[in-house]
């Protein structure tokens, strides 16, 4: 739906990668140097957990807000004050000390990328072909990850050279990538003097997410099993450290490996989404993508070593990297150009949702249960939440056919 006409605008594909992940990669260094420095100051865990919170809650709790924010007003207008405003509240972090004062401003950055994020990702679909859109979410992703690798890397290096004042400086910098993209792109949305519709043409028929099964089933399944993957984030570190025994180089090394398969696996899904010319095959496919994606999971729990985990550390990055490709066009291809903003703040909100009811579930199960049980617990969670969605998502399938068949 309401994808470019034309050639596809690489240059304006390659500006939103390269400003997603300066914004990324800025996102993270702000919340790992502000990590260290609570740390560092004698902050307990309440706080550093607070500061986590902050930087994911808004992602979720303002999605309904920024969705509809993103689709009527001037994407050129949003994404220059958005990043214009957290290069502002980066700078003043810089000089803040008071905790609360430090997860509040952290709540505002994120925000901002509650808008950010939507943004570019409803300006994708109308830089390219419906063809090259599989490549163009390749290239978004793959930039996303690099810039959420780097951030907290970047974090550590500055924060242990410099303090706490430079690295925040620094980051403000970032944000301004935003801005500048904003007005680097010719693609916009909501321009003003854009065409408006003939004055006796029909209204566009209102979008809701609870009117498409398709993407409802599975945006809650996409949720279900982020929970899943997030609550291993968490336990991760204790099953590669205490139960497998592994040194903190092999503990980074599994970590790298999850994000190498990202990389990798969304230019191999890339191709393979370019094959899908119906919905219901890119859905069951990214059904496919969800339960797989947990099976490496499940499997190494039974790991005797580091090695297997690395391993299938690398094939569920790879998964996990199809999945987000798939996901994207998915929703590109059946969400009008209108309410793309609203459709990918609700998909943002699912991942960020489920990701935080993980590491909260993680947190409050490592007491009463061992690593290798929660490892092999969440990735069994996950693959049930897709196998419970698959009936309706085949519902979702057949009724969309009989539609079609008595409109034909």
């Amino acid at each position: 739906m309401s994808f470019t006409s034309g050639q596809s605008r690489w240059g304006d594909v390659y500006v939103t990668a390269g400003s997603r992940a300066l914004s990324m990669a800025g996102d993270a260094l702000a919340a790992t140097t502000l990590a260290l420095a609570l740390q560092d100051r004698g902050a307990g865990g309440l706080a550093v957990s607070g500061l986590w919170l902050a930087a994911t809650l808004p992602l979720v709790a303002l999605a309904p807000l920024t969705g509809r924010l993103i689709d009527r007003f001037d994407s050129r207008v949003l994404l220059v004050t958005t990043g214009l405003a957290q290069a502002a509240v980066c700078a003043v972090l810089a000089f803040v000390t008071a905790p609360i004062a430090l997860i509040a401003l952290i709540a505002v950055l994120a925000a901002g990328l509650a808008i950010s994020n939507p943004t570019f990702s409803a300006l994708v679909p109308s830089m390219v072909s419906r063809a090259d859109l599989p490549k163009a979410s390749a290239i978004g992703q793959t930039a996303s990850m690099i810039g959420t690798l780097l951030g907290p890397a970047a974090a550590g290096f500055l924060v242990g050279a410099f303090g706490t004042r430079p690295p925040l400086l620094i980051d403000a910098l970032t944000y301004l990538a935003v801005a500048v993209a904003g007005l680097l792109l010719r693609t916009r949305r909501n321009a003003r003097g854009a065409a408006a519709p003939a004055a006796d043409a029909a209204p566009p028929a209102p979008w809701r997410l609870r009117g498409d099964g398709l993407l409802l089933a599975t945006f809650l399944t996409f949720g279900a099993v982020v929970a899943g993957v997030g609550g291993v984030n968490v336990i991760e570190v204790f099953f590669i450290r205490d139960t497998l025994g592994a040194s903190a180089s092999a503990f980074g090394l599994v970590t790298a490996c999850w994000t190498a398969g990202m990389a990798a696996g969304a230019w191999v899904f890339a191709k393979i989404a370019r094959r899908y010319d119906d919905d219901s095959g890119l859905a069951r496919g990214t059904l496919l993508l969800l339960g797989a994606t947990c099976v490496p999971v499940v499997i190494s729990a039974a790991a005797p070593g580091v090695g297997l985990v690395v391993a299938l550390w690398l094939v569920g990055g790879l998964l996990n990297g199809g999945l987000g490709v798939f996901s994207t066009v998915l929703v590109a291809r059946r969400v009008p150009e209108r309410a793309r903003g609203r459709a990918f703040s609700a998909l943002n909100a699912a991942a960020n949702g489920g990701a935080m009811f993980g590491y909260v579930l993680a947190g409050a199960l490592l007491g009463p249960f061992s690593p290798r049980a929660l490892v092999f617990g969440f990735g069994v969670a996950g693959v049930l939440a897709v196998l419970a969605a698959a009936a309706p998502v085949a519902r979702a399938i057949r009724q969309e056919r009989v539609t079609s068949t008595a409109v034909a």
